[in-house]
This record gives structure tokens, sequence and C-alpha cells, in this order.
């Protein structure tokens, strides 16, 4: 069989007469050599990648599994290739596939559908990680059962999280810390989602997920009914909370928590141990606490460090943009009652929502200082009547 002039390729006219005629070490050299040729030619015409196919698919046929992993592995590293020789590489590359697979800028489809078939976890978190992946491929890795998969996916700053693909993120993250972490970093994503994994987040991204419920409406939250019962008790359950904090009393506070909110005793002892107050103020606020008197209870909740006015500040901001009924369904989320995919409806999007564009009020901080100075200088009294 004779080739036709290769357009540039001329050494590959010497390595199809030395097909003939040689052995298997012979075809070992030519094939690493003429992978080695087509990877430094550059962007090649479709007839000389037409024409390396068929040579190359003969050499890979003939050659030994190390000289065809070899050849692959340079072959990989070629500018463009066709699916057939995208093939070649995947087929013989060997332990290099996902090296391969993470430094291929163009990949085909059917190459990547190819590589998901195999159910090769490793394999598939690097294509996961990709760029311009289409929806086909994407729905393959949604359907993978697979931790590395989905921590892949929830990195990718190129797939837009919404429809069927926000609903399976959410709920990965609600079974993997370390998908909900990666959720919480994203602009994209309604941190609101990931109330379920509160606790296993970062204090920081806690209170992400607190400021997600700002100047938002929700849907009717089940516990409801049992703040709705105790209401008019809501000064003696912060008097009580005050105390038992201020005396660090903290099993006593996860009884009365238990009691009040229907959460289970490990989810309120961590609630109780929360020395940055988030979850704290999800139930004081969720309760209707105001910010003075929700204040006297996290000055005694938080860590005595330098962090805690700042931190007291924010929380003052947040118990003037999160409403009552907005904790009240992130609570009924930690007790597994609503479906919090129902956030995602127009209605319950957020509205006026902080723009980098336009500059916020100097007095809306001034008055969440004012707030904690007020509740500060409440403590002080409360200490000099103790005192006296």
């Amino acid at each position: 069989m004779v080739l036709p002039n290769m357009l540039g390729f001329q050494p590959y006219e010497t390595f199809q007469l030395l097909i003939e005629t040689g052995g298997v070490d012979r075809t070992n050299t030519l094939l690493i050599a003429a992978c080695d040729a087509y990877a430094r030619r550059g962007r090649p015409t479709v007839p000389e990648m037409e024409q390396f196919e068929t040579l190359a698919t003969r050499l890979f046929q003939s050659a030994s599994p190390q000289a065809r992993a070899k050849a692959a592995a340079i072959l990989g590293r070629s500018e463009l290739l066709s699916q057939a020789l995208e093939q070649l590489v995947v087929e013989n590359i060997g332990e290099d596939l996902v090296s391969f697979l993470a430094s291929a800028e163009e990949l085909s489809d059917r190459t990547l559908l190819d590589v998901l078939s195999r159910y090769d976890v490793a394999a598939a978190a690097t294509i996961a990680g990709r760029k311009n992946l289409t929806n086909v491929v994407l729905a393959k890795l949604f359907q993978m059962n697979s931790r590395k998969v989905y921590r892949a996916l929830a990195t990718n700053m190129d797939i837009t999280p919404r429809g069927a693909y926000l609903s399976a993120l959410a709920r990965s993250a609600q079974m993997d810390h370390l998908v909900a972490e990666a959720l919480g970093e994203r602009k994209d994503f309604d941190a609101a989602l990931l109330a379920p994994a509160f606790f296993d987040l970062s204090d920081a991204q806690r209170i992400k997920v607190i400021q997600a419920f700002a100047n938002r409406e929700t849907p009717a939250a089940p516990i409801s009914r049992t703040i709705e019962q105790l209401s008019v008790a809501t000064p003696e359950l912060t008097k009580a909370l005050m105390k038992l904090f201020s005396e660090n009393r903290r099993p006593e506070v996860t009884k009365l928590l238990a009691q009040i909110t229907g959460l289970d005793e490990v989810r309120c002892g961590q609630i109780a141990h929360d020395v940055t107050g988030a979850s704290t103020f999800v139930v004081l606020r969720g309760f209707g606490v105001s910010a003075y008197d929700g204040l006297k209870v996290l000055i005694h909740a938080t860590s005595h460090d330098s962090e805690r006015s700042r931190a007291l500040a924010d929380f003052a901001s947040l118990f003037a943009t999160v409403s009552a009924d907005a904790m009240a369904y992130l609570m009924s989320a930690w007790r597994g009652e609503v479906n919090l995919l129902d956030l995602s409806k127009p209605q319950y999007r957020p509205v006026n929502m902080p723009s980098r564009r336009t500059p916020q009020p100097a007095a809306a901080s001034g008055s969440g200082n004012a707030v904690v100075e007020q509740a500060m200088v409440a403590l002080s009294r409360i200490g000099a009547r103790r005192a006296g």
C-alpha cells in the first residue's frame, strides 16, 4: 500500500516503507517518531490529519504495549486531534490518561463520553473540571454517584448552577461538606440552599447563608406554629439564654433549645457551643427577638476576642435586614421540613440586593453600632446592680 504525499510530513513516506520490512522493534521506533513529528507539526490541515490517522492506526496495532503508551502520551500533546486520534490516545495512554484529559485543549463529546462509560472516577473528576462541557457530557457527569466528581463540578466556574444542575449540587452539598464549602465560595450560587449543611460550613460561610436570607420572602415555615405558641414567652426566653450563656452553662442551653425548637439534642448542642453566635442568631431572630435583646444574648454567647465588636455590629445589621419568618424557615430547613429549592421561584428571590456600584448609606453601619452600644450599656447597668 502506498500513501499519497503527506503534505509536509515527508518523514512519513519513509515510515511507510520501513513498516513493510521491519519487526516489532522497528515498529515501536517508527510509532514514537511519527507521533513526535506530528505533535511538533503544529496545527495540521485536514488532509494531513487523515493521512496521519491511517499511518498511526496501523503502527499502534503492531507496536508493543509500552511503545503504544509512550507514543500516545506524545501524541496527546498535539495541538489538534481528530476523534480517531483522540481514541488512539485514550485507548493506549494508560496511567497518563488523567494528565491527557486535564491538558488537552479540545476533546470531542464522543471521546469524553467513552471515558465516562468506563466509570473511572479519577478520569471523570478531571473531565468535570474542564471548560466548555456540553449538556450531553454534563448530564452524564451529574448522573455519576461520586463525591470526587461532584467536588470538581462544584468548583468548575464554567458551569452555571441552574435547573437540574442546581438541584443536584444542592443535594450533594447536604452530604459532602467539601461540596458545600466550594458552592459557598461561588457568587452565582444561592447560599440559602446550603442551609442543611450550615453546621459543616466555616464561620464566614455560615454568615453568608444567613445573609442570603436578607431582604427576601420565604415560604411558610412549619416551625412557625411552634413559635407562635411561644411568642408570649419571648422576653423570658431571652433572659434565660442571657443568664445561661453569661454563666457558661451551655449544656443547659442545649436542653432549653431542644425543648423550644424541636431539633435533636446533637444539633442543639452545636448551637449552644457555637462561639461565633451565627446559629444562636438564627434561633433568636426566628423567635422574633429584637436586635436590642438579641445582642444582649449574643454578647455572652460569642467568644471574647478582638473580633467580637465587629461581629456584633454585623449581627446588628442582620437583625435589620433578615426577617423573623426567614430565620424560622432556616430552622425548618435544619429540621428537614422544607424543600429549599422553592427558594429558586421568582417570588422568593432576594430583593434590593446590595451593589458595589451603589454606595450604601453611611447611617446603616452607624445604626448597627448604636444598637451594639446600647446593649453593652444595658449589660454594664445589670452588672452594676448585681455588684451593688
